[in-house]
């Protein structure tokens, strides 16, 4: 499949049943540096569409349930070998219609093809049934496809995240109906035509479209599986929505992710500096395992803001994405610049010195785009808007602490608990890190620089329910299945 390199719009359609369906109307994907410019269009998928779309997936799983999993394999590896070869030409996509500079747009696709790859390696033994013979005679434990999956993915990383959905799901031999976000649906939808491909008609479906769509998806009886990345407050909806028919759900909701300094970090480490720096702006802060609250230990607070500002003016260079000078590129929206104005504003009338990191490449180009510039916040109160709400852009508060108590006390009362960083001596770092409410705690490291796609990921408290990647990432889309062979079928305590 060839991509648009230039700056020409593209169009994408609904993918139902293998054939590509158009709708009555459209929406135009805007770029995040040029808002006048439209990078391309997107359907708006009826409502009546998704249930073709779902009732396509059922109507598939029937036969798709019965195929080797050295088949899926085969196919999945196949896929995996067409998105390699046009990633040049999705990286190009993605990077017009997100914002997000070319190294790391070709970041998300290292990382979708890594866990994909890892899937393919790991779903026959994941899969494998167990066959345990016993005192009491033989049980045998499967793992069985769930069936239909509605697949809804985020803006932030629209690539990675729904090949973290539409990889395990295929290979444990469910179908799937995927779901894009309205605000990054292009090159997710074209990824997911390419994978599409490779495998038989109504195995992956790709719908758009306004919340009648999502209500759809997440209600439809004929789904069984809900995946989900994005905010709490929509997950809520959806586990109301989907109540009525007690569905599966992996849910990988916001986070809130704190890096705590302990004293025995050492400020003079240019290379741990740069590593903060980037765990707090890398895709301009719209990550959901970014670091987004910093902190520092009284006793090395004023150095280490110190050397965190040097770090930052080094390494923050805000411009076109397509300028390989830039490191941070706009943000992805409208609504979502304005949110983060919103909070520094509020940070700002509170008392909170407000510092401006970086360097603005093309001051014209920043003017027009959805762009904001990075910025250190100092002075908040430890219960300010800014602190413990998840700003998801490129701001961050640096706090003092006194002792290991009272920091591990404000990590742990927050809301979330996707991720977390501890710095310092490992030993130390790793003393704090057993006491943080989190699914994940990365040490002397943050963000995606820590993360690891062999091993479950996923939050504490409204952070989500279960876990993606690793083997359980795999059989989060099954349904364990045990059939018991007893040895003796008369039980001792039931009279004759």
């Amino acid at each position: 499949m060839t991509i648009q390199a230039d700056r020409e719009t593209i169009t994408v359609e609904a993918l139902i049943n293998g054939q590509h369906v158009k709708s009555l109307s459209q929406s135009a994907k805007e770029n995040p540096t040029n808002p006048t410019e439209i990078v391309g269009y997107f359907p708006v998928t009826t409502k009546e569409q998704a249930v073709e779309a779902i009732e396509a997936a059922a109507g598939a799983f029937k036969t798709w349930k019965k195929t080797s999993i050295d088949e899926r394999i085969i196919m999945m590896r196949k896929a995996i070998e067409k998105i390699r070869a046009a990633e040049n030409e999705i990286v190009h996509l993605l990077s017009r219609e997100h914002g997000k500079p070319l190294y790391d747009a070709h970041g998300e696709i290292y990382v979708s093809l890594m866990w994909m790859e890892f899937a393919c390696n790991e779903a026959k033994s994941a899969l494998q049934e167990e066959i345990k013979e016993h005192e009491n005679g033989k049980t045998i434990l499967s793992y069985d496809p769930i069936g239909v999956v509605a697949a809804i993915s985020p803006w932030n990383y629209p690539i990675a995240l729904s090949t973290i959905k539409i990889a395990p799901a295929l290979l444990a031999g469910n179908t799937i109906v995927l779901k894009p976000s309205p605000f990054a649906p292009l090159a997710a939808a074209k990824v997911a035509e390419i994978i599409a491909s490779e495998f038989p008609a109504g195995v992956i479906n790709v719908v758009h479209g306004d919340t009648d769509v999502g209500v759809e998806l997440t209600s439809n009886p004929l789904v069984t599986k809900i995946a989900f990345t994005g905010g709490t407050a929509t997950a809520k909806h959806i586990i109301k929505a989907a109540s009525e028919t007690i569905k599966d759900m992996t849910l990988e909701l916001g986070g809130n992710d704190a890096a705590i300094f302990l004293d025995s970090f050492d400020v003079h480490d240019e290379r741990a500096m740069r590593r903060i720096v980037i765990s707090n702006f890398l895709t301009a802060g719209q990550i959901c395992m970014i670091a987004k609250r910093v902190y520092v230990h009284r006793s090395i607070y004023d150095e280490f803001v110190e050397k965190y500002i040097e770090a930052a003016n080094r390494w923050i260079r805000i411009g076109d994405p397509f300028d390989s000078n830039t490191t941070v590129g706009p943000v992805n929206n409208l609504k979502q610049k304005n949110y983060v104005l919103s909070l520094v504003e509020d940070a700002q009338k509170r008392g909170a010195k407000i510092i401006p990191l970086g360097q603005i490449l093309d001051q014209k180009l920043f003017d027009q785009g959805y762009y904001l510039q990075p910025t250190l916040v100092l002075g908040c109160d430890y219960h300010d808007p800014i602190v413990v709400e998840e700003q998801f852009g490129p701001t961050v508060p640096i706090l003092p602490f006194d002792d290991e108590e009272q920091v591990i006390h404000l990590h742990n009362e927050s809301i979330y608990g996707l991720t977390s960083s501890v710095w310092g001596k490992e030993e130390d770092a790793i003393s704090v890190a057993r006491q943080l409410e989190a699914g994940t705690t990365m040490i002397n490291t943050a963000a995606v620089q820590g993360l690891d796609v062999r091993f479950p990921f996923g939050g504490f408290k409204q952070s989500g329910i279960g876990r993606e990647y690793g083997v359980e990432g795999i059989r989060t889309y099954t349904e364990k299945h045990v059939i018991n062979v007893p040895k003796t079928l008369d039980l001792p305590y039931i009279p004759e």
